[in-house]
């Protein structure tokens, strides 16, 4: 925690003649960044995989009809072609588990009033005049919506409503075309894909009670992230035919 303290205090000071009161925010979406272009290349594997999984539809279509009478034997066929050509159903899963502790750790921090045994002075800054380590509920009671904190939750609620809704958008696009959601590849862990898939359309909208919720640091952390994970998906998937992505698990 000190030394994660140290670090975005370190960027901060560097981003201060740019951003001035608000370079502490400034530091946690660098952070953020850095984290998702750490994470990248799990993204694009990630996408590699769903590109396989689209790829073997007809083989696997050929599977069912063949050992459509015995699941077990499906099963085991299924696996066996994903085993040969190197594709998990749940690759998709590994970036956003791998941006978890991140976020925890922006949670604790910016939720902490002492870290090492001194005084949090991360707690202090502001972006523009919401404290980072304050909550949406903190901004109400300081000013109403409409207050100067409120506005700053309100441009937040504002851009993740936008990136969720086109998230929304695509995904059923995405999902028309797939028949994951009715019955999946039958393959072990297919079944807990296919069921998340019936609810991905919505889990974006999930983003504004986290932003509503928890402090303003790990609300940061959170908007630039899934932003970040719209764009990249939208380029990673976009020579895709609908459908075919329909099951990669994103981060947000």
């Amino acid at each position: 925690m000190s030394f994660f303290a140290d670090l975005v205090a370190d960027l901060a000071d560097l981003f201060a003649p740019l951003f001035h009161g608000s370079a502490m925010a400034a530091a946690i979406v660098a952070v953020t960044a850095c984290v998702r272009l750490l994470v990248h290349p799990l993204s694009r594997a990630a996408a590699r995989g769903q590109k396989a999984r689209a790829r073997l539809a007809p083989q696997i279509a050929d599977l069912r009809k063949k050992h459509g009478k015995n699941p077990e034997k499906l099963q085991k066929a299924v696996l066996d072609l994903h085993r040969a050509e190197k594709v998990s159903p749940l690759a998709g899963c590994l970036p956003s588990l791998l941006q978890a502790p991140v976020f925890f750790l922006l949670y604790h921090l910016f939720s902490s009033s002492r870290i090492g045994g001194e005084t949090n002075e991360l707690l202090g800054h502001e972006l523009f005049a919401a404290p980072l380590g304050g909550r949406w509920a903190d901004a109400l009671g300081d000013g109403g919506v409409f207050g100067p904190a409120g506005l700053v939750y309100l441009v937040l609620f504002v851009l993740v409503a936008a990136v969720a809704t086109f998230n929304y958008r695509r995904t059923k696009q995405q999902l028309a075309g797939t028949g994951l959601p009715a019955g999946g590849e039958q393959a072990p862990g297919a079944e807990a894909v296919a069921a998340m898939t019936k609810f991905m359309p919505f889990l974006s909208f999930m983003t504004l009670a986290t932003v509503a919720f928890v402090p303003l640091a790990a609300a940061l952390y959170v908007v630039t992230s899934t932003t970040w994970s719209a764009v990249e998906r939208a380029v990673l998937y976009r020579d895709m035919p609908h459908g075919a992505a329909g099951t990669a698990v994103g981060a947000a």
